[in-house]
Parts: structure tokens; sequence; C-alpha cells
């Protein structure tokens, strides 16, 4: 099961999204959950229909739930081309879930390319769909990444750590 989580703005590239799955697809059987909505999505609907993929690509509407399919997916497919931090790739890794994602924005400080997923240039999608399939068929390595995803979620992000940060830094602005 691939999953991607997002608002289908252009920014998000839903349509290589799609792309790399039908790469994915044709070497692993699987399936894509799309969940979100926004301008996008008819493009993503669209490359599926033009792929031939209607009846593994799934499209859902954003819902209140999204845990529980985070932690059905075997990978997230992330393939933004801006992104400040990256919500959706933490709260996968959370649930276990490696990331398949681009070097841009925040994302290398929450992906560890190679240990908890995998960045790449904007617009490889080729990548992508290879280094979903070596996940995707490995299943010791894809369990290294996602105990390492795990880990980094908890250890690096977790509530714990990041309340402090934030309380630490309020109270300096709040001294100046």
């Amino acid at each position: 099961v691939l999953l991607h989580v997002s608002n289908f703005r252009p920014v998000k590239r839903v349509w290589e999204v799609v792309e790399a799955f039908s790469r994915i697809a044709a070497k692993v059987p699987a399936q894509l959950y799309m969940i979100g909505d926004g301008p996008d999505r008819s493009r993503a609907e669209a490359t599926a229909r033009e792929l031939g993929l209607e009846s593994r690509v799934h499209c859902l509407k954003a819902i209140g739930n999204v845990e529980e399919w985070y932690g059905a997916a075997d990978l997230l497919l992330h393939p933004s081309e801006m992104e400040s931090f990256g919500l959706a790739p933490l709260e996968a890794m959370a649930c276990g879930v490696p990331v398949l994602a681009y070097r841009v924005g925040g994302l290398p400080e929450v992906v560890e390319d190679g240990r908890s997923g995998f960045l790449l240039e904007v617009g490889d999608v080729e990548g992508l769909a290879q280094r979903g399939i070596e996940l995707l068929t490995d299943a010791r390595r894809w369990s290294a990444f996602s105990r390492r995803a795990r880990w980094i979620a908890a250890h690096r992000f977790g509530r714990d750590k990041i309340v402090d940060q934030y309380e630490r830094y309020f109270l300096e602005v709040l001294g100046r």
C-alpha cells in the first residue's frame, strides 16, 4: 500500500505520485491511496486514467482518521517541489512508514536519506520508482527503514523534545 497525503496543490506534484506509482506497480503488486483534495486532484485522477490505473489508484477526500491510513501503508510518496517542514512525512514516519520525497525545504531535516526513506532531486520520478521498488522487494531493508523512521519521529520530534524547544524559544523572545 502506497500513500500520498496532501492538499493537492500544484507544488505537491500529484501527477508525479501517480507516474512513480505506475512504475512501481509494474514490478510490485500495489495499490495507491491519495488522501486530500485541492485543485490538482482532477489531474491526479486523469493521470491514473491515462496510465490505465483507475482500479489501483484511489483518491479519497480529506478524512478524519488519516493516522489509520498511515498505519496501513508501506510507503509514503511525497514528491513536493517545496516544503517548509514536512508534516505528512513525519506523521508517516511516526507510524513506521518510510518516505520517498524530493530533497527540498525542511525534508532533509525530517527524512534521513538512505535510512528512513529516500530523498531525490525534484522531477526524478524514475528515481522515486526505483527506490520504491528496492524497499518493497527487500523486507529486511524495509524493516530497517521502518524502525529508523519511527525512531526519528519519536526521538527528534517527540512531544517532550519539541515542547521544551518551543518553551525555551518563547521565553527567549518574551525576555527581549
